[in-house]
């Protein structure tokens, strides 16, 4: 007999928007000096985290080595957890935080590969980093070979999963799974019992540093059965097809499907751009965007305002996140309360 699930034990995993204890963070390691960005890296993570502390505890993992460094940046803004680190992108080498109804949490470790083996990655501290956390906050860790992150899922907390085919099926993560098996894994492990699948992600996101489709630069649930999306409106980008793929996927499921404007912007440097408003982080009372001085920032704001009233919706430049390969989504995980 094999070990009981964690949905077989009741648990499940909250919706972004849910109250959070606090947000894991990564500090970026020296590693990023080797593209001279490191000074820029670390400023931009910090933005955020200062962002996000005004909302919310954080806890900041960084190196020993890198520890005087960070303190330069964020002073009393976080706490601090020291772990050895690969990369700073937590969304996908953190746990998946699962709750149950007596609000115990249970960590999934998921395993990690590099975003699938890619050859600018390296993996080993970063495939440990669930099991660090979870003895950090002495709960239980249910791991599991299947290799997926963070970024690539998103769930609206009432059994609906958004996920990209050439993420959880790419045959450097998964080679052996199919379609069925990932579902039936995605509802083991966070309670999942209806997975809405894209079949790509943005055209930016397959080239070198990238996720190959990550969703949270696709759609995201702004509420139980309702999602924005990514909306490419300039008919000559290669994202224009795309986006009209996602409102289609997404109406189908009958999720309902608004549009939030894409930047204007085309490229950077020659480069196809992915940045994506989409790619935003749910804090206790509020929202935190990444802005990109676009002539589309104010109205994907005043979009994101007039769906959720309730909070505080605050942006914060992500184009030194993005030149690196995510946003402000991807360098950050919540811990439920």
């Amino acid at each position: 007999m094999s070990d009981p699930t964690p949905f077989d034990q009741g648990f499940a995993m909250p919706a972004e928007w849910e109250q959070h204890e606090r947000t894991w963070m990564a500090f970026p390691p020296a590693a990023y000096n080797e593209a001279g960005s490191l000074a820029d890296a670390r400023a931009a993570w910090a933005s955020v985290a200062q962002a996000i502390s005004e909302f919310e505890p954080v806890t900041m993992m960084v190196r020993a080595e890198d520890r005087a460094d960070a303190e330069l940046l964020l002073k009393d803004s976080v706490d601090w957890m020291r772990v050895n680190l690969d990369d700073a992108w937590a969304r996908d080498t953190m746990p998946a935080f699962v709750k149950n109804s007596g609000g115990t949490l249970l960590a999934v470790d998921w395993a990690f590969n590099g975003w699938g083996m890619q050859e600018w990655a390296t993996w080993g501290h970063d495939d440990a980093l669930a099991e660090n956390v979870a003895l950090k906050l002495r709960i239980e860790r249910f791991r599991t070979e299947f290799v997926n992150e963070g970024g690539a899922m998103e769930v609206d907390g009432t059994g609906r999963l958004l996920a990209t085919r050439t993420v959880q099926l790419d045959p450097e993560r998964n080679p052996s799974l199919v379609e069925a098996d990932v579902e039936k894994i995605f509802h083991d492990t966070l309670g999942a019992n209806s997975v809405t699948w894209f079949d790509r992600g943005l055209a930016g996101d397959y080239l070198e540093f990238s996720t190959r489709g990550h969703v949270d630069l696709l759609a995201k649930f702004v509420s139980p059965g309702v999602a924005v999306f990514h909306d490419q409106r300039n008919i000559d980008h290669p994202d224009y097809a795309t986006s009209r793929a996602i409102e289609a996927t997404l109406t189908a499921a009958g999720i309902e499907a608004v549009a939030l404007v894409a930047p204007q912007r085309t490229d950077v440097d020659g480069r196809i751009c992915d940045w994506s408003y989409v790619n935003s982080y749910f804090v206790n009372g509020g929202l935190i965007v990444g802005t990109f001085n676009d002539p589309a920032d104010e109205a994907a704001l005043a979009t994101l305002r007039s769906v959720m009233p309730e909070r505080t919706v605050k942006g914060v430049d992500a184009r030194a996140l993005f030149a690196l390969g995510g946003g402000v989504h991807c360098i950050t995980m919540q811990q439920p309360q």
